[in-house]
């Protein structure tokens, strides 16, 4: 089937039921680490669990900038290619070796210099400032796997081949679940690491992820006079991407620094949803994807009632997927926090603290898939103020002012900037929808 016939003519419930589920196993894949080293730290001792929360922004201040490096060597690849340039194309891919291997380096010495001073921002406790740094140095020191495979994977990509990355990402997530349990307990022959354990299996995972693409995604870099030039068109094109991704960095960081001020229970109880917020976001991150190129293909094509088609669609699906998050939020959220901990205060903040949250899911699909829509039609400012509007503007402000009435005050920061940053996407979209409809 050919890119017009499925864009152009299936029903749009068909192309989305057809292009989600592989987005979908391949992000839950992703989700796997976080959730598996949750599972076992939980197991292990509390204060694993709360130093987790506090080292989850580094993290994903790294995938923001490894993927975000990626995103710009495929696309500075395929307009090359688009162009007929296919010597230049090649030159881009060589650069990501050398860009990886440039950011490892990069955050192995930051990171490791660094760590003690960012442990002691986020909490008081010696015991998880102790498990912060101890987990937080190994994760930056080791991330030349997370880095490469982020490179070598885009560079594959950027060529149709989309099974030897997913395989890549099932690998990399089987290595780590297995590795999980026998190095944080010391089953059999290994040693008992606590969360320094966790932490090993996580880069173990990621360097066995790049060991499955590296025959094929390692290029041989242009020479070094080539390199400021293609350097400057890979970040050019990758920023936009960095630049949203990081400010989820930002926003969470925020609001753990908010949440310190009440206890380190109150900074787990947040560190957990996000564990689970991932789980149940995954639906909805594979239809953010798969709705790109069918809007952007018909709004190339002027057929913008498939467009708009395709947005209600979208938003439909999303809902309808998002409310069971809802459910499970609203009625079973002890169960779920038991899952990763037994400490009472942790489970009483965040049983009360999902209630909130559980509301705002249904505003949250719109929230978050304006700014996908508006990026497929290519109004990249309004894409990027809809997300700079969310998490910087609304989170933690409301965050620290709803921080100022009591903490079960604070998860209304949750609905209410939902529902902002909904509206705020609403308008956009209507102008959108008249200025096109009278051309």
């Amino acid at each position: 089937m050919t890119t017009q016939e499925l864009f152009g003519t299936q029903r749009i419930s068909r192309i989305l039921l057809k292009l989600a589920p592989p987005v979908m196993f391949s992000q839950l894949i992703q989700a796997l680490y976080n959730i598996v080293d949750s599972f076992f730290i939980g197991r292990s001792g509390e204060t694993g669990l709360t130093a987790l929360s506090i080292i989850y922004p580094v993290q994903l201040l790294m995938i923001a900038l490894a993927v975000g490096t990626g995103v710009g060597i495929n696309t500075a690849m395929a307009m090359k290619l688009g162009r007929g340039r296919l010597s230049e194309s090649k030159k881009c891919a060589g650069m990501a070796t050398l860009l990886a291997v440039v950011l490892w380096v990069v955050f192995a010495v930051v990171g490791y210099c660094f760590m003690p001073a960012y442990a002691r921002l986020g909490t008081s406790s010696p015991e998880v400032i102790s498990d912060v740094i101890v987990y937080g140095r190994i994760v930056c020191v080791f991330s030349f796997g997370l880095f490469l495979e982020s490179g070598w994977t885009k560079v594959l990509q950027s060529e149709g081949n989309m099974a030897l990355p997913m395989l890549a990402q099932i690998v990399g997530a089987a290595v780590n679940i297995a590795l999980d349990p026998l190095l944080i307990f010391g089953l059999a022959f290994f040693p008992k690491l606590g969360i320094e354990g966790a932490a090993y299996a996580t880069v173990i995972g990621q360097i066995a992820a790049a060991l499955v693409v590296m025959k094929r995604g390692a290029r041989k870099p242009p020479r070094l006079r080539f390199f400021a030039a293609y350097t400057t068109l890979i970040f050019k094109l990758g920023i936009p991407n960095m630049l949203m991704q990081s400010a989820y960095t930002f926003y969470i960081l925020g609001l753990n620094l908010i949440l310190k001020s009440f206890s380190d229970q109150a900074v787990t109880a947040l560190g957990l949803y996000y564990k689970w917020q991932t789980f149940f976001f995954i639906p909805l991150g594979s239809m953010q994807t798969c709705v790109v190129p069918v809007i952007s293909y018909n709004y190339g094509s002027g057929k913008l009632d498939r467009c708009r088609k395709t947005v209600r669609e979208s938003i439909l699906f999303g809902m309808a997927l998002m409310f069971f998050g809802t459910l499970c939020f609203e009625f079973i959220a002890e169960p779920m926090f038991r899952v990763f901990t037994k400490d009472s205060e942790v489970i009483r903040i965040g049983v009360w603290g999902f209630k909130f949250i559980g509301v705002s899911f249904i505003p949250m699909v719109t929230s978050l898939m304006f700014p996908v829509v508006f990026q497929s039609l290519g109004f990249a400012l309004k894409s990027s103020f809809l997300t700079i509007f969310r998490t910087v503007i609304l989170f933690v402000p409301l965050g620290f002012l709803f921080s100022h009435l009591g903490l079960p005050y604070f998860w209304l920061t949750f609905p209410i900037t939902e529902t902002l940053t909904t509206l705020a996407g609403i308008l956009f979209y209507v102008r959108w929808v008249k200025k096109d409809s009278n051309r």
